[in-house]
């Protein structure tokens, strides 16, 4: 016997196969295949936090020579050269922009 069901959430129903939610290949992790967005439904990175995040540890972007090839000295008189073409500024966010940010020293 069928029994209709309506769900207030469109995708609650969905196949267990569409799922991206996947067990990790380490102990206690899971993977998704796709990007994820918190308080927003339009995610254009992997992961996008819309609101304050807090984090109990270290946000970790390796950069260290494991990562990298080719690892040369500069000529330092040649990048303090290019540095002085740079274009410098400074600025004040504006009053509205701050408030809605909660950005205290503008």
């Amino acid at each position: 016997q069928i029994i209709p069901v309506q769900a207030s959430n469109p995708g609650q129903f969905e196949s267990d196969s569409d799922a991206l939610w996947q067990r990790g290949q380490a102990p206690e992790t899971i993977a998704y295949h796709g990007r994820v967005g918190i308080n927003t439904d339009a995610p254009d990175e992997a992961l996008v936090v819309c609101g304050n995040a807090k984090v109990m540890g270290r946000v970790m972007h390796p950069s260290d020579s494991r990562a990298k090839q080719n690892i040369r000295e500069v000529d330092t008189n040649e990048q303090l050269r290019r540095i002085t073409q740079m274009r410098l500024v400074e600025y004040d966010y504006k009053p509205e922009f701050a408030s809605v940010m909660g950005i205290k020293d503008t």
